[in-house]
Order: structure tokens, then C-alpha cells, then sequence
């Protein structure tokens, strides 16, 4: 899924199985080149992954325009190599966000099931809901 970040469009992958709604250092130090001055702390520190351990630096809430606005928290962790900001089930409960994988994979968002954005692996269109 794209979103807006300052202008730039980057990548938001939704994961159901991480907790925690992470972002890669590198990937901020090639985007984003005074994110250290937003770094606020974070209780969150060592996270497992099956290449090893992770160590968490702070937590950044980065600035979106657009249509749909959260306001989700992002631990950065320093040594992982995710290329984008991924969106853990701590966000997707509090939105009330739903994936559908049916014959039209979809999402709705505050559990307004009238309203479906489509979804693919790479795009989200808000501004045009499927029927």
C-alpha cells in the first residue's frame, strides 16, 4: 500500500503477524534526513526476527497528508531491512482496520463496512471504494 509522508509517496505494508508497527533506521536515513530530530523514546527495545535479535532506538510519528489520517507510532529499529513503514496489528486494532482476502481483496477502516478501499500488494486507492 502507498501512503504520503511529507510529499514523497512510501511504502505501508500491513502485517498481521508483527505486534508492533516498525520502520528500519536505514530506510529513514535514505527518506527522511532529520528524523533523529522527531526520535522520542520507546519502552519497546529488543525484538526477535528469525535472522537474529533487533534493537529498538526510539519511536517516530511521521507526518501524512491524504485522505485516510492515522497517526500510528513507529519503533525504528536500527539493524532491521525493511524497505518502507510496517503497520503491526498494535494500529490495526485501534483503527479498526479488516483485511478481506475474498474475490476482491479490499480493506475497510473504522469497521465501516459499507465503505471498501481496494487492495493490492502495492496500492491503496481511498479515493476510489469498490461497489
Amino acid at each position: 500500500m502507498t501512503v504520503c509522508i511529507e510529499n514523497a509517496q512510501h511504502q505501508l505494508i500491513i502485517h498481521s503477524g508483527e505486534h508492533f508497527s516498525i520502520v528500519a533506521r536505514n530506510y529513514l536515513d535514505n527518506h527522511f534526513p532529520n528524523w533523529e530530530n522527531q526520535l522520542l523514546p520507546t519502552k519497546a527495545k529488543n525484538f526477535k526476527c528469525a535472522s537474529g535479535k533487533m534493537t529498538s532506538i526510539g519511536t517516530i510519528i511521521p507526518h501524512r497528508k491524504g485522505n485516510i489520517r492515522l497517526n500510528p507510532e513507529f519503533v525504528v529499529l536500527d539493524d532491521a531491512h525493511i524497505q518502507g513503514f510496517l503497520l503491526g496489528t498494535d494500529y490495526q486494532r485501534m483503527y479498526g482496520i479488516d483485511i478481506y482476502n475474498s474475490k476482491n481483496s479490499h480493506i475497510t477502516i473504522f469497521t465501516n463496512k459499507e465503505k471498501k478501499f481496494s487492495l493490492d500488494i502495492y496500492r491503496i486507492s481511498a479515493q476510489d471504494p469498490l461497489e
